[in-house]
């Protein structure tokens, strides 16, 4: 590395006014191959591109194993070391470039102030997949390269999803916004998994014999572009962009998708440049789906990545986390760990699961040394969840690092939901002294068959049991979200859907709840179930006693219903969840003798309604 040698030394023939020369020099050719572009602002992101060795992705030595190049970034108060990737020619997105010198690091800063860079670069056998900072060897024209950089606060609009930070779990029940530390409720699709099946990406799985009827063209949600949205490669990926869109104009706050389906349902998605090589990664591609991805977190969307399925959990190093799988998560951390709202979720259906006897199953050690390996090395500690498949008991230990967990239910009228999360949280609080709390989603209410029906299947019901026992559930039972998942036995499913707009009747009810959150924030953190405090046994209460309490009228009010609380008097709204349309009494009420009566719903009293008490 050359700045640690004396000039002399690396040029001991050379003239001594010669060796002055470019003694001067060194600093500005090392400099030069660095470049940080991106606004020097808080949360803005920003890339480092380091112009490094000349390679390709089908060289015979592999740039994606081995070389490694990490970047400390440090400010007075935080070090993150943020892994690099290999870029191409540094816009294979839109070039479709499979060659280059250009490694990329992105970054998004949480700290104003003084910052400062150091670039890791190193070569060597297996080198990125290796755990010591010292193995292979420098590679001198980019291994050392030093800057800084100053960071002005954040300028977007006060109301601009990016101002509100990273999203913190770290063992919360619920997640809350770094920048302004309140929790983000959660209610999007879960469905397709296979979204990413997408004909506008670059790749070799448009043509490969492996399910290609299943690529999708998302043509229905194209006229949902709009001008100034992201297109690739001369005006591709209207489609799925507008879908986004839509769903972000439906209040929707998140979107879900496989990365990794080789072998199973779909077999269109992997980051890989062929479905049978699990070594070299599709550049482009991947910058393409960094463009969609980015294109949800500029519509405040969270990005929930699933990274295997049941069918494929055996299919990179027989489930160890071995050099393939290793390489499989450091590239998602290194190409999209930067967004603000993301988790990983390292199966779906993860383990024994019946119906799936045949499919080689990961072991508790395989389970818990996945979650281990992304605490260890994603410098941002998102949150850490993995999907039943087999029930969680094995994963309640000292020694796992989940933070969560995704929670498949499997009743097609939704009525395990509420019980479930009641369960699981039971369990995390009965073993707390082994056990840290995690955050529990609903991310496939229903059972597989039907789940969250199209509207077309659902004349005259308004989704109700969906609303009922999942929607509104999820909520009281003390879940942070839920996702929706679509059933094969309809159109549109969880395969076939390229149109969200099959249940858009249902996205609004979805809304209602989400903007209802919105309007009063209720302090769901410090709230517990409490349905013992109403005397309407179909009740469901959300509390934090003698202070706020979230009740859902699940089979509307034939009598009159109490609820237990401390005298004084109390505000009370209720809303109509079918409708959005919510009312505050005209007067507050008054608990005596530790009872307040609650108000009763005029009309479709045999309907659902929802009451929020608030202590004045």
């Amino acid at each position: 590395m050359l700045k640690n040698h004396s000039a002399t030394k690396i040029f001991p023939t050379l003239p001594r006014y010669v060796i002055f020369c470019l003694c001067l020099l060194f600093p500005l050719l090392l400099s030069a191959q660095a470049t940080l572009s991106g606004e020097l602002r808080k949360h803005h992101l920003l890339t480092l591109d380091v112009i490094g060795p000349q390679t390709s992705e089908d060289d015979r030595y592999n740039p994606f194993l081995h070389y490694r190049m990490d970047v400390t970034f440090r400010h007075d108060s935080v070090a993150y070391r943020v892994p690099g990737f290999f870029a191409a020619d540094g816009d294979a997105g839109n070039t479709g470039a499979t060659s280059g010198k250009v490694w990329r690091c992105r970054f998004a800063p949480d700290h104003e102030g003084d910052w400062s860079y150091k670039v890791s670069f190193r070569r060597g056998g297996n080198v990125a997949v290796s755990d010591n900072p010292q193995a292979g060897e420098p590679v001198p024209i980019a291994d050392g390269l030093v800057g800084t950089f100053a960071i002005g606060p954040d300028n977007r609009p006060a109301d601009h999803p990016g101002r509100r930070g990273r999203l913190l779990f770290h063992h919360r029940q619920y997640p809350v916004w770094a920048e302004t530390g309140e929790y983000f409720y959660k209610v999007g699709v879960d469905a397709p998994e296979n979204l990413l099946s997408y004909a506008d990406f670059d790749g070799t799985f448009h043509d490969d014999g492996q399910k290609d009827d299943l690529i999708k063209t998302w043509a229905a949600h194209e006229a949902d572009w709009r001008a100034g949205d992201p297109t690739w490669a001369g005006g591709r990926g209207k489609g799925l962009i507008g879908a986004i869109n839509y769903l972000a104009s439906e209040g929707l706050n998140n979107f879900s998708f496989l990365t990794l389906n080789i072998a199973g349902d779909d077999r269109n998605v992997f980051p890989y440049i062929s479905y049978d090589n699990y070594e070299r990664i599709d550049v482009s591609k991947m910058d393409q789906w960094n463009v969609v991805f980015q294109h949800g977190t500029d519509k405040g969307m969270f990005l929930h990545f699933k990274m295997s399925e049941v069918e494929n959990q055996g299919l990179l190093d027989g489930g160890d986390l071995g050099p393939q799988r290793k390489l499989y998560y450091r590239e998602l951390m290194a190409r999209f760990g930067h967004h603000p709202a993301l988790n990983w979720n390292i199966g779906e259906e993860n383990g024994k699961w019946r119906g799936k006897e045949e499919t080689p199953v990961q072991t508790t050690t395989q389970r818990l040394a996945m979650a281990r390996y992304f605490y260890e090395h994603d410098p941002y500690r998102h949150h850490v969840v993995i999907h039943n498949g087999q029930p969680f008991y094995d994963l309640l230990t000292p020694e796992s690092h989940y933070t969560g967990l995704s929670l498949q239910t499997d009743q097609p009228d939704f009525s395990r939901v509420y019980d479930e999360v009641r369960y699981w949280h039971g369990l995390t609080r009965e073993r707390r002294m082994y056990v840290k709390p995690w955050a529990i989603a609903v991310d496939e209410p229903g059972d597989a068959q039907h789940s969250l029906v199209p509207d077309a299947d659902n004349t005259g019901k308004a989704h109700n049991d969906a609303r009922q026992n999942a929607l509104w559930a999820s909520l009281l039972a003390g879940a942070w979200g839920t996702e929706w998942y679509f059933g094969y036995k309809h159109a549109h499913s969880d395969l076939t859907l390229q149109d969200f707009r099959s249940r858009d009747l249902f996205w609004d009810q979805c809304r209602h709840l989400l903007t209802f959150i919105e309007d009063h924030r209720p302090d769901l953190p410090q709230m517990v179930p409490a349905n013992d405090l109403t005397t309407d046994p179909n009740d469901w209460v959300l509390a934090q006693p003698d202070a706020t309490y979230l009740i859902y009228l699940k089979r509307g009010n034939k009598s009159t219903n109490t609820l237990t609380t401390a005298d004084g008097p109390y505000r009370t709204w209720l809303l109509n969840p079918r409708t959005g349309k919510y009312a505050l009494q005209d007067e507050p009420l008054v608990a005596t003798g530790g009872l307040l009566r609650l108000p009763q719903p005029t009309s479709e009293v045999e309907m659902d309604w929802v009451l929020l008490v608030v202590r004045e």
